[in-house]
């Protein structure tokens, strides 16, 4: 498939990005406007209300607002 330049630029950024990512901080996609930038509990672990039910909301520190899917492909 062919991209275009700022297309490819966008996806290099993404990577150097994610390359410095903190492990304290994930994100989530699914059932809702943009991304999420979600913090791990005390433990580590990325919070959640229970299976497939989605994020603990108490744990969100802010939203990146691009389009997303968050639905299993």
């Amino acid at each position: 498939m062919d991209i275009t330049q700022e297309e490819k630029q966008a996806i290099a950024s993404l990577k150097r990005l994610a390359k410095r990512w903190p492990d304290s901080l994930w994100l989530f996609c699914g059932g809702q406007q943009g991304i999420a930038i979600m913090k791990v509990d005390e433990n580590g672990e990325r919070r959640t209300t229970g299976l497939g039910e989605g994020f603990d909301g108490n744990y969100v520190v802010d939203q990146v607002d691009m389009p997303v899917e968050g639905g299993d492909w």
